[in-house]
């Protein structure tokens, strides 16, 4: 069968390569087009666009970029027509991919949604939207499947990816060497991997170093933005970058600093306290003020449904409360221990995973029973 695969950010390209992967698997002749990264690509898929030319984050950042998001959705929506694939399957990624589920239906295409947009958040109408454009959502977080049956909408909850990539990562035991790092405890960096993220947080993460000389601070960074770049960052003895090893680096750190998003549960997954930061432009901050609709924005304290870690969001973000809750983190034992419990009570409640390959079992299952796929609640 031929599969059309649209994910718009790198998290999105590991889950969806790692997809492709199962559903060889299940069905091998299958043929793979796509708009994602290299990992996709490494895959087998046929790479028509990478995601970062379209990381736009935040409201006003996607304003600004309108013209060459239709551009690209017209690119993509002819070379799907040109494509002609039996299923297309769309990776988180909301405002892109809703209008594409769009397209696909009025062309009688048959669309499943692998990890659902974080609609629950904000934007709760969008499910109807879902019911009538999705024929099968794949979902990948505890709540979302009582979420979407409040809507009368029956999802697949298929276990959470990063349960498998953390479970299944073998750390380089060369880490420290390779890097050339120093025997001093490590506080990891994790500023997100899209520029606009970087650029709003990296500089105040790292402003409290003169706060913690007796550590060294080692920013995860992604090799799909130049090296130059992130050298405007490294402006102190104590700062260390690496590239394309945040496992690594998070399986020998002691504590982390983490930009809000998936990177939250990766790093609870590997048991390292942290500290959750975010910031925006100041109008996407207020626009998502008055429309979203969880307590809070890190997918731990989410799934736990409690503040097992420290979210400093916008004018929170500040040097001093960074150094205030960092200390907690690496010398307050009692609340490092307390930290851990909630990340265990994370573990019990996601379970065991295997999700890629339960998700391309259920696809090619509902593929080649279409009546099964169309039953949705």
């Amino acid at each position: 069968m031929k599969y059309y695969i649209i994910a718009g950010e790198r998290s999105g390209d590991l889950h969806a390569a790692n997809l492709m992967k199962e559903l060889k698997i299940q069905d091998p002749a299958a043929e793979f087009r796509c708009w994602g990264g290299d990992m996709m690509q490494a895959a087998g898929g046929d790479l028509v666009r990478h995601y970062k030319e379209m990381a736009f984050m935040g409201f006003l950042e996607a304003a600004a970029n309108t013209f060459k998001i239709v551009q690209f959705l017209r690119q993509c929506k002819a070379d799907i027509l040109a494509y002609r694939p039996d299923v297309i399957i769309l990776v988180d990624y909301a405002g892109f991919n809703l209008r594409i589920a769009k397209f696909a239906k009025e062309q009688g295409l048959k669309v499943f949604y692998y990890i659902s947009p974080k609609i629950w958040a904000w934007n709760q109408g969008r499910v109807h939207t879902i019911k009538k454009l999705v024929d099968r959502m794949f979902v990948i977080l505890p709540f979302e499947e009582e979420f979407y049956g409040k809507f009368d909408y029956k999802v697949d909850y298929i276990g959470n990816p990063i349960v498998d990539t953390v479970r299944n990562h073998q750390p380089g035991s060369d880490f420290i060497q390779r890097n050339q790092l120093s025997n001093k405890p490590i506080v990891a960096v994790l500023p997100g991997s899209r520029k606009q993220e970087i650029e709003s947080i990296l500089f105040i993460m790292l402003s409290v170093l003169p706060a913690f000389r007796d550590y060294q601070f080692v920013v995860a960074a992604v090799s799909n933005l130049n090296q130059s770049y992130y050298e405007n960052f490294n402006r102190d003895a104590n700062i260390k970058i690496v590239y394309d090893q945040t496992y690594d680096l998070l399986a020998n750190a002691q504590a982390a600093l983490v930009t809000s998003g998936t990177a939250t549960l990766e790093t609870a997954l590997f048991n390292v306290p942290q500290v959750v930061c975010y910031t925006t432009s100041l109008i996407s901050y207020w626009i998502g003020r008055a429309v979203i609709k969880v307590p809070y924005i890190s997918l731990v304290n989410l799934i736990a449904g409690k503040p097992v870690v420290t979210e400093l969001i916008q004018n929170e973000l500040t040097g001093r409360n960074i150094i205030t809750e960092l200390k907690k983190i690496l010398t307050n034992e009692h609340f490092i221990q307390q930290q851990k419990a909630g990340y265990q009570e994370i573990r019990e409640k996601l379970g065991e995973a295997n999700s890629a390959a339960k998700a391309a079992e259920l696809m090619v299952k509902y593929l080649q029973n279409p009546i099964s796929a169309d039953v949705k609640g």
